[in-house]
């Protein structure tokens, strides 16, 4: 794990994949941590330079604060960019790092080649909604959470199917700093990007999943019309986590959209 410095804060990155290649830098969602990239690292990494960070206040990220913005979060990735010498890149991020993403294609549209929005939103839920998650992880930190926030990442029969790959991802989301957590959940709430992300005209793909509860397709449908040229694919029969629970099929739309096409590999998610 490597470290680099935003606004005086220690932020943990990660760099896998060929010195000399295009850059694709990766965005988690909330309450995960850069690892939920592995199964595309796998795939991915043999053409491309993919850069991820755990956002501040997650993972092994310091700022762990309750006075989180979209603006702090999205000056943490250009601080990423800029200490790694990143003129321009590929991005893709997904739900919160999705939201990241929109604000960050949106106000340095010349640091960026090309975008994925992946199960995201330009507002994501309300007020009422994220006030009532704040409160459930103040009152009982983030065991509270963990099996609503499952339900929400991945579909009844993928967490049959595959209990092991959910309890790995489960210990991610018990092992997030209950503050960073509500401060990210605080940057979600105030968020609305919804008039910024009209302005976006970098080629786009944005990734929606059929039963995604938290960000539903219509919202998909919606930032496919506000953002001029994009592509919208919606995968079927999936939840939140659709580059976990349907991993093949998000790298293959990754690599259709992206340069080069590096064979598939199996799926593995890890654990800090």
């Amino acid at each position: 794990m490597n470290f680099f410095v935003s606004n005086g804060v220690r932020l943990a990155y990660r760099v896998d994949g060929p010195e000399n290649a295009p850059v694709l830098v990766m965005v988690n969602s909330l309450g995960t941590n850069l690892h939920m990239w592995d199964p595309q690292v796998a795939a991915l990494s043999q053409r491309l330079r993919i850069v991820r960070h755990d956002c501040r206040g997650l993972g092994a990220s310091e700022g762990a604060s309750e006075d989180g913005t979209i603006e702090q979060l999205g000056g943490d990735l250009l601080a990423l960019f800029d200490t790694l010498q990143i003129e321009r890149a590929h991005i893709c991020g997904l739900s919160l790092g999705g939201l990241i993403a929109l604000w960050f294609v949106a106000q340095y549209p010349e640091r960026v080649s090309s975008a994925i929005f992946a199960n995201t939103a330009a507002r994501i839920g309300s007020g009422e909604i994220w006030n009532a998650r704040i409160a459930a992880v103040r009152a009982g930190g983030m065991a509270a959470v963990r099996d609503a926030t499952l339900g929400r990442f991945f579909s009844e029969s993928f967490r049959q199917q595959e209990p092991e790959i959910v309890r790995l991802i489960g210990e991610m989301v018990v092992a997030t700093n209950p503050v960073g957590y509500i401060g990210a959940c605080i940057a979600l709430r105030d968020a609305d990007l919804r008039t910024m992300v009209k302005k976006i005209r970098v080629p786009s793909l944005i990734l929606a999943g059929e039963l995604d509860e938290s960000t539903p397709p219509s919202q998909a449908q919606e930032l496919h019309a506000a953002i001029a040229g994009s592509q919208l694919v919606i995968f079927p029969k999936v939840a939140h986590l659709s580059n976990v629970e349907l991993f093949e099929k998000f790298n293959q739309a990754l690599q259709n959209f992206l340069p080069g096409k590096p064979p598939a590999q199996t799926r593995e998610v890890e654990g800090d």
